[in-house]
């Protein structure tokens, strides 16, 4: 099993970052200097992945546009002098290659991915989604990658969550194989109380065999009347081998308000412009206040 291709599903409406999303897809948002959706590509970029599909819908033509050359801008930059931007314009468009289709109707995650079945064709890929930003020092979905690899299985990245934050996430039915991975044998999507198998959520990375595609095609609506990826993965985990990688690294959720503004923090102060200055200032806002 080796996984060269990759999908991100950044279809989504945007709905918990209103008003800002109204006009700009929350994948582009920016998170210091680049927008959410670059780390995401570059975690992947790291983790040996060479061809990643990007999942849209209508209003979502900047994420194409970004990806892409801009003409028009580089001959101002020249005009202007400024020829050393330029590579960093065309970096993001040079990191992998990019495709993209839409979703067209807006039916769940689970139908996102379906979408991607003429590009993945018969071979597995991993899936990192569109607001998730992982820190860590081996790239997140490179750990489940060698976990499937290993175990020759799909693998969903999890980490343990509070009772109270488990009824918004999946909840993972385990066993113990070695320090850090699990074997996956149940799941249950935004589960009850009474429901939950397990305080390990899966947490925004998967790495996929094509087989997912044929449950994908004819699993039922669940939660939310949409075509949940985990009732997919439930259905998978019953007929073929599923690991749970307990990964190394902090998730941030840039779909909402309180993970972006941290996600914006902590890499703001890695930044070796933005750092020092932030520093400074949260030093001077603390002292006022």
């Amino acid at each position: 099993m080796k996984v060269k291709k990759a999908v991100i599903p950044a279809a989504g409406l945007g709905t918990r970052m209103l008003p800002a999303t109204k006009t700009i897809p929350k994948e582009m948002l920016p998170l210091v200097d680049k927008p959410v959706l670059q780390y995401i590509i570059e975690e992947a970029v790291a983790s040996g992945i060479e061809d990643i599909l990007i999942i849209t819908n209508r209003g979502k033509s900047p994420v194409e546009d970004y990806f892409d050359y801009c003409p028009e801008l580089e001959q101002k930059l020249l005009a202007a002098g400024k020829e050393e931007e330029i590579p960093k314009l065309r970096a993001a468009a040079d990191m992998a290659n990019i495709f993209f289709v839409r979703q067209k109707e807006t039916r769940g995650l689970g139908h996102a991915i379906w979408r991607a079945k003429r590009f993945t064709g018969n071979e597995p890929f991993a899936v990192l989604l569109g607001d998730d930003i992982m820190r860590s020092r081996k790239p997140v979905i490179r750990q489940l990658i060698d976990a499937a690899e290993k175990y020759g299985a799909g693998a969903v990245g999890t980490q343990r969550v509070s009772p109270e934050a488990i009824g918004k996430y999946s909840s993972l039915k385990i066993s113990p194989l070695e320090e850090r991975i699990f074997r996956v044998t149940d799941m249950n999507e935004k589960p009850t109380p009474d429901q939950v198998f397990s305080y390990y959520a899966i947490l925004g990375r998967y790495v996929l065999p094509p087989a997912i595609f044929d449950i994908l095609e004819t699993v039922s609506p669940g939660y939310g009347g949409e075509i949940q990826l985990t009732d997919g993965l439930r259905e998978l985990c019953y007929r073929e081998p599923m690991v749970a990688v307990d990964f190394e690294g902090r998730r941030y959720d840039t779909g909402n308000l309180k993970g972006f503004l941290e996600a914006t923090l902590d890499f703001a102060l890695e930044h070796p412009e933005a750092g020092p200055w932030l520093r400074e200032y949260m030093k001077k806002l603390a002292e006022e206040r």
